[in-house]
């Protein structure tokens, strides 16, 4: 997992082997084991571990890929996950002391986080939180999809739920906040490859946190009032808000044109 911080503080506590605490989300702390694992555990020493238990099925699921965060092994309190030097990539393209990418890093960034989600799908599995946050950076920049806790399904069977959705800047607008496929899956992504090519969410005028701003960015989405800036991934973004991909392998094939434009 990233060294990023997360925005809900709670009294930190210390399983065996973790040295410190140095990230922390909505349900677990991430603590340091070594340079390489790290254990996600919950916040509470009282608190359920079933969430911890869907991402552990998720990622066994998942197995072994270059674009997936690596499970390492299990404990009674949480899981070991592989370490991910450089953090989350919203930190580090809203960091003022990195240098802004390259486009062509951008693109890269783009195409592996669409490689990520395409080998996701192909497990059957439905990510559910397709986000920069989720995103995380080895040593050598490369990308890695974190965060398993959607739902695997087989012949639209739920068979593992882990209850996660997608923030309000990333969501696509539906009756059932908790229904999930691979178009709600991709429109997040189209989402977050405008983050990486514009260095911003969506409608950066709309502020997080200021009164109604989750309602606002709804009924633009629904109303298909969506993003006009000009950037080379364009059209790819507007082809997932607009849910004309079938599949994430769609868009790995158009990035790949992109990327291979003079």
């Amino acid at each position: 997992m990233s060294d990023d911080q997360g925005a809900i503080v709670y009294q930190h506590y210390y399983p065996p082997g973790v040295k410190r605490v140095i990230a922390s989300g909505s349900s677990a702390f991430i603590g340091e084991i070594d340079e390489y694992t790290v254990l996600k555990y919950p916040l509470s020493p009282t608190q359920a571990t079933d969430r911890l238990e869907v991402e552990k099925k998720l990622l066994e699921i998942v197995g072994p890929h270059e674009r997936i965060l690596q499970l390492k092994g299990v404990s009674e309190r949480g899981i070991y996950l592989e370490r991910a030097i450089n953090g989350n990539l919203a930190d580090y393209l809203l960091d003022p002391d990195h240098l802004a990418p390259s486009i062509s890093q951008r693109l890269s960034w783009c195409r592996q986080a669409a490689e990520a989600v395409a080998f996701v799908h192909s497990r059957n599995i439905i990510h559910c939180d397709i986000q920069p946050t989720n995103l995380l950076l080895n040593k050598e920049l490369h990308l890695k999809l974190s965060d398993f806790q959607g739902k695997h399904l087989l012949d639209g069977e739920i068979l593992l739920d882990g209850w996660s959705s997608e923030p309000s800047k990333f969501y696509c607008p539906r009756a059932d906040p908790f229904e999930a496929s691979i178009k709600t899956d991709l429109f997040a992504l189209g989402c977050t490859i405008y983050f990486i090519m514009m260095g911003h969410a969506v409608f950066p005028d709309i502020q997080e946190g200021e009164e109604g701003w989750h309602e606002m960015v709804e009924e633009r989405f629904t109303a298909q009032r969506f993003p006009q800036d000009e950037h080379l991934c364009g059209a790819i973004t507007m082809k997932c808000w607009l849910k004309e991909y079938k599949s994430a392998e769609q868009l790995v094939r158009d990035l790949h044109s992109v990327e291979q434009s003079p």
